[in-house]
């Protein structure tokens, strides 16, 4: 399988004109593409484990640069989306690199540190409470969003100005007409998508936050 093309800059080419001209000489305006945010595929880090909450900041650290469990197929829903797409993006890790390879079939790919997920830095919990990953996870991410205990890394308020700019970048291609397919996950894709409905874009189609899942947006 051949990598696609990466572009490692958080800018990109300068998208076609959001307007065509008729044989008249009249400016008609193109209706917007729709926008995909799409989750990596499986990560080959376990879940499989009880780890103190300690022991969970070593294993995110890892999680953020380790790629793909191995012998995945992507959805062909997926891959038909990733053909229709005029644009297309990825985070710069690993994971949602190799999604973007496996899914986009040797397309250039715009690679950027934007669409990076946010931090989950463990919480200051005593180590004789063990959980797994997943639950770490999730109790992480409430005391990053509820108590912004972000142990130096961004802080929510941080990453909610990258999910606004994020959004803007791909409202600015989408308005040139091309459908745009985003290759990110889960929790910055969830505060993307905020973003996109807040400045009046729709949810029509809703895989959730699985893995390989796609939310498409459209503006109505």
């Amino acid at each position: 399988m051949s990598s696609p093309a990466l572009s490692l800059d958080s800018t990109d080419q300068p998208a076609p004109q959001a307007a065509g001209s008729t044989e008249s000489g009249a400016v008609t305006a193109l209706r917007p593409g729709a926008i995909t945010l799409t989750r990596h595929g499986e990560p080959a880090l376990s879940r499989k484990c009880l780890i103190t909450a300690r022991q969970y900041g070593d294993w995110w650290a890892k999680y953020e640069i380790g790629g793909l469990l191995a012998g995945q197929t992507p959805p062909p829903e997926l891959v038909a989306t990733a053909q229709g797409a005029g644009a297309i993006y990825a985070s710069t890790r690993q994971r949602a690199q190799e999604t973007a390879a496996a899914v986009a079939a040797g397309r250039e790919v715009m690679s950027d540190v934007l669409f990076i997920e946010a931090p989950l830095p463990p919480p200051p919990i005593p180590d004789w409470i063990k959980l797994s990953p997943k639950w770490w996870g999730v109790v992480s991410r409430f005391w990053w969003h509820a108590f912004d205990h972000h142990g130096g890394q961004e802080t929510r308020a941080q990453a909610e100005v990258r999910a606004e700019q994020a959004a803007r970048k791909l409202i600015a291609r989408a308005e040139t007409g091309q459908d745009v397919l985003v290759f990110a996950h889960g929790y910055f894709n969830h505060m993307v998508g905020a973003r996109l409905k807040a400045d009046g874009w729709k949810l029509v189609h809703n895989q959730g936050f699985k893995y390989w899942s796609q939310r498409r947006y459209e503006k109505r």
